[in-house]
């Protein structure tokens, strides 16, 4: 078995006394999709800002590739939700996409040739490149998703965390992504995907992690992705849920 390159040992995180992950264990091997499933205020984007850095854990530990995230700060990156960035921004989409390159750069360090070329290549992978020039808020939500997938590409980093990338998307931009990202596993990436529509998970990921503040379960999607599993973590909503189908 390869050596994990996220390996969650023991982690609980809180919000002032709000415990909202508890007592956390989980290894993630490089060549996989995973699902992080789970209801709202289960902790999942809790758990991407822990990987991340961006807050620190009551208890336990994240370790990346053995040591922690600071010291693997390019090879990580992530895509956020559209909620949480600001359309109005005065950038075009090749200035977006460039921006994956400054963590490979020192202070003050300008950006070269190669990056831009770097940007160019992502652009054409996304499909994309004809937006180049465009304002960031001119794009419909899908070509906007997919602006932000170009600058992760544009990074070359090992690790991608993706914070609900299918919302708000047509079917061609989901498409995309899918393909994307797959591609990266076989690339030995690893790939870690927030994501609510339980009926796309057998298709889109090979693992999953079922979050409800606790782990309910962790491992390949044909042996966790369970009505049993998945009625433990959506509890009351279970009956919303079984509208989509898909799990069985």
């Amino acid at each position: 078995m390869p050596n994990p390159v996220i390996s969650i040992k023991g982690l609980s995180v809180s919000y002032g006394r709000k415990r909202v992950l508890t007592n956390i264990f989980m290894d993630f091997e490089p060549g996989h999709v995973y699902g992080i499933l789970g209801p709202n205020g289960a902790g999942k984007s809790t758990l991407f800002k822990a990987v991340l850095g961006l807050m620190a854990p009551n208890a336990g530990n994240i370790l990346i590739k053995g040591r922690p995230v600071e010291a693997h700060r390019k090879e990580v990156v992530y895509v956020p939700q559209k909620s949480d960035v600001d359309w109005t921004f005065p950038a075009t989409v090749f200035d977006i996409v460039l921006m994956g390159r400054y963590p490979h750069k020192k202070l003050l360090q300008r950006l070269n040739e190669e990056d831009k070329a770097l940007a160019r290549q992502a652009l054409k992978e996304a499909d994309i490149e004809q937006f180049e020039n465009r304002q960031i808020g001119e794009l419909s939500g899908g070509q906007q998703q997919r602006v932000f997938l170009a600058r992760a590409l544009c990074q070359e980093a090992e690790i991608f965390l993706l914070d609900e990338p299918f919302v708000g998307v047509d079917v061609t931009t989901e498409e995309k992504i899918t393909k994307i990202l797959k591609r990266l596993a076989a690339e030995g990436k690893t790939i870690l995907v927030i994501h609510h529509d339980l009926s796309s998970v057998p298709e889109y990921f090979s693992r999953v992690a079922l979050l409800n503040q606790r782990l309910i379960a962790f491992g390949d999607t044909s042996e966790v992705f369970t009505t049993e599993n998945i009625a433990k973590t959506y509890s009351g909503q279970l009956p919303i849920l079984h509208q989509t189908g898909g799990w069985e």
